[in-house]
This record gives structure tokens, sequence and C-alpha cells, in this order.
């Protein structure tokens, strides 16, 4: 599962012209499920998110998470985050999982992180238009099979 996460001060998504998700704060998230990713990369995902410390403290250092600011979370679903580009300029999408499963793991994510803090999404196959204030900027890679 690949993730990449931006520090925002707000930002919102639509669909056909309507907003379907939208937050004042927080991380915009895109989220990627990956071939043969399952529950355990989804719970390892919603808990790294939820605990990612990139908002400053008083100190100016960045030591805080979404959780502890009381922020929010959109996640968009990126399927493309899986776009493998070795073989030429026009990417393979052959390790992102078929659209079932990944949808069931998408929602899996969004569910176990708004157990703790307030989640909008985005919708799942839908040409979207996400519009975002990104804050620092601050954006991190995350992969649930993958130490950088």
């Amino acid at each position: 599962m690949r993730a990449v996460a931006q520090r925002v001060r707000r930002a919102e998504v639509r669909v056909d012209g309507e907003v379907v998700g939208k937050i004042e704060g927080g991380l915009l998230v895109y989220l990627g499920v990956g071939d043969g990713d399952d529950e355990k990369s989804a719970e390892t995902m919603a808990k790294k998110l939820i605990g990612l410390r990139i908002f400053e403290d008083e100190e100016g250092k960045m030591s805080r998470s979404v959780e502890d600011t009381g922020g929010s979370m959109l996640i968009v679903s990126q399927f493309t985050l899986f776009g493998d580009v070795r073989k030429g300029r026009r990417p393979s999408f052959g390790g992102a999982a078929p659209p079932e499963e990944a949808n069931r793991l998408y929602e899996y994510v969004a569910a176990k992180v708004q157990e703790r803090l307030p989640v909008a999404t985005g919708r799942f196959r839908a040409m979207m238009e996400v519009d975002a204030n990104v804050w620092g900027p601050v954006t991190i890679l995350i992969d649930t099979e993958k130490t950088f």
C-alpha cells in the first residue's frame, strides 16, 4: 500500500463540480492499494497516517501528528501511485490491486482512521478534481512494503 501525505491548511475534492469531500486543516492523503495488500497493510497504513509527526510544535519542530493538532484527513484513492515507468515512458499499472479489492481496502483505511479523527473521502473510480492549500510544503511518501 502506498500513500502520499501532504500537510494542508484546507483541501477539497470535487466530482462533476460537486464537492464530495472537504477538510479545513490536516492531511490530504492520496492512497494506492497494491496487488497483494490486505487488512494488515491497511491497518499499518492507517496507524502510520494517524501518527505521522509532520506538524510543528511550539518550538517549530515537526513533532505533532494530525491527531495531536485536532485536524482532519481527506483520503483520495489513487491507483496511479502504482504506475511503473521502468520500461519506457507510459506507466504500467499491473502492480495495482483489482478495483473491487482496492475499494474495499481504501474504505477499510478510511474507517480505521475515522475511529480516531474526522475523515472525508473522494469517490472511488471517479474522475476527481482536488484543490488544496499545501502548507510548508510538507509531502511524505509512505509505502507499507518498503523502507526508504
